[in-house]
């Protein structure tokens, strides 16, 4: 086995054992997850992605013309980007919920599986945009103007609404399979008139699948703007997902909290993008990954200070 197969097949395993031990042992029980038990988790698997970042840095062997540190600042800058555009799911997590009322003992069990759909779909963007990148190299400023393009948007947009009825995903699915409208326990399927339907349970899991998938095609060339190393990008997306669930039941009361944070990502998306066609079109690099990581940084620190400093005024007083 070569060295970099030996790298994908030990950081699957973790990721299989990881997810093992969430389910097995964990929450093998299903029950409401506390803010303390979140910090505690997000904190954990915080910790994990800075381990294997140093790992990195020491015995990791990068593609030609670069070093284990540029791969280990690149893992770096894409865990903090992916990171942050997860705010965005986390608010979208708020939404669906919020709207089909769903009981906060089983809200854990639809993110897990929710977080593994999202790891194959995310692996499949990943390797398909590398491929389109390798094969046609305008692709590039393609990848590019879209982040710009969605940064902008973001800004522009109005208040995010929640409209599950128009998923064409959930349109589809009605069509050939019966929906119950009470939940049964915590089970995904269930029999209802001697015949099998899903819950409103799986009906959730599919709106969550379905827009991290929409926002997989943002996140993904955002993060193909810092590196086409498939296991840096892989790695970094992974550890991202994986502490996903956590930053949810840690941050879901306070997200709404953080307004210019809309902002601060939109900025983002426009950097990355901008970064992305700058060092292609020049044979220099313009911005550099130690210059995009501390710009994204300040933006985000900025974005939540603002927030804190400056609240936003309830429309019902005065």
């Amino acid at each position: 086995m070569d060295e970099k197969t030996l790298y994908w097949v030990l950081f699957n395993v973790f990721v299989l054992l990881m997810l093992a031990l969430d389910l097995g042992v964990f929450n093998r029980k299903a029950h409401e997850v506390k803010i303390k038990e979140a910090l505690i988790w997000s904190g954990v698997w915080i910790a994990l992605a800075l381990s294997f970042n140093l790992g990195l840095y020491y015995y990791y062997t990068p593609p030609p013309g670069l070093t284990s540190a540029d791969s280990a600042l690149q893992f770096l800058t894409g865990y903090v980007i992916e990171k942050s555009l997860s705010v965005d799911n986390i608010f979208v997590f708020v939404l669906v919920f919020g709207y089909f009322k769903v009981p906060a003992i089983y809200q854990h069990k639809i993110l897990f599986w929710g977080i593994i759909g999202a790891l194959i779909m995310r692996a499949i963007f990943i390797f398909a945009g590398i491929a389109l990148i390798n094969q046609f190299t305008w692709v590039i400023y393609v990848f590019g103007a879209f982040l710009i393009y969605t940064g902008i948007k973001l800004v522009t947009q109005k208040d995010k609404e929640l409209h599950p009825e128009n998923n064409p995903v959930l349109k589809l699915f009605k069509r050939f399979f019966r929906v119950t409208e009470k939940y049964d326990g915590g089970k995904f399927f269930t029999v209802q008139n001697a015949k099998k339907a899903a819950t409103p349970m799986f009906v959730v899991l599919i709106i969550i699948e379905t827009t991290d998938l929409i926002f997989a095609v943002d996140s993904i060339p955002a993060i193909l703007a810092v590196t086409q190393d498939p296991f840096i990008v892989y790695s970094s997306n992974v550890f991202a997902i994986l502490g996903l669930r956590s930053l949810y039941f840690a941050l879901a009361g306070l997200v709404k909290l953080f307004h210019y944070l809309h902002y601060g990502l939109a900025a983002i998306l426009v950097l990355v993008g901008t970064k992305m066609i700058l060092n292609h079109h020049f044979s220099e690099k313009i911005i550099s990954t130690e210059l995009s990581l501390l710009l994204i940084i300040s933006i985000l620190g900025a974005s939540v200070l603002l927030s804190i400093f400056k609240p936003k005024k309830d429309p019902a007083v005065g």
